[in-house]
């Protein structure tokens, strides 16, 4: 076949494909439409809430950082948290603290220990924290585990309309069933690309949360130690250098 014989097949070739997720698109029914949103929507809400609880969590990673150089540095434990941002969630689980150790003293001192009320009151807050990282977490699962069957609901949808179109002919032509078939396969494709990444941001995030509940059991551990006995963490020696953890001397 010489070069004009190439060029001549090439130009007859169409520049687009006419199976593909455009031709979807553009000539898609009802139903095929709705499922391609559906799988749309959960794939914009998984990337949002991944992003969102990765900065959540950065924040509150950076926030331990802080609670070195600021609050255990400080005279007095109020005064420490007087030194974290007013939103800050270490400062929220500390005021907390103040709150139940100040109201132990003026109405409770004989009738439970200021360690239980301590307890109690800090577990609390950090129940209250741990809600807030894990709000979203449920829906990514969800997504993980559903998509696929969106995305198979599709492809068993667009088989039986290539076997409509081959009953309607009444003869096996491929041209009949070449798009519903596409369709098909490009439904199964795209369940698969929305629930792989929510399965990954779903353990990654998990991963990251119990990190930070980690950090979190540290610093109550130090606070009330500090509220009830007086005793200050050694944050210079605990700790090893570089390391991310605040670090605890445990009860």
């Amino acid at each position: 076949m010489d070069t004009t014989a190439v060029a001549d097949v090439a130009a007859a070739l169409p520049t687009t494909n006419p199976y593909g997720p455009e031709a979807l698109i553009s000539h898609g029914d009802p139903i095929s439409l709705t499922v391609v949103a559906v799988l749309v929507l959960m794939s914009l809400l998984s990337w949002y809430i991944i992003f969102i609880k990765l900065w959540d969590q950065y924040r509150i990673g950076k926030s331990a950082k802080l609670v070195e150089k600021q609050f255990w540095a400080a005279p007095t434990p109020k005064e420490g948290a007087e030194r974290l941002p007013k939103d800050d969630d270490f400062r929220v689980i500390a005021e907390s603290a103040l709150r139940a150790a100040a109201h132990h003293e003026g109405r409770l001192n004989d009738r439970i220990s200021l360690n239980d009320w301590l307890a109690m009151a800090i577990q609390r807050s950090i129940d209250a924290l741990n809600s807030k990282l894990s709000n979203g977490l449920s829906f990514l699962a969800t997504v993980g585990s559903t998509a696929p069957f969106v995305g198979l609901f599709g492809t068993v949808y667009g088989i039986l309309n290539a076997l409509v179109a081959i009953g309607l002919t009444g003869q096996p032509d491929i041209t009949k069933v070449a798009g519903p078939v596409g369709e098909a396969l490009i439904m199964t494709a795209f369940g698969l690309f929305v629930a792989v990444p929510a399965v990954f941001g779903y353990n990654i995030l998990l991963k990251r949360n119990k990190s930070i509940q980690d950090m979190l059991r540290e610093f109550t551990g130090d606070l009330e130690a500090y509220l009830i006995g007086g005793v200050r963490p050694d944050i210079a020696t605990a700790r090893p250098t570089g390391a991310a953890a605040p670090a605890a001397v445990r009860k």
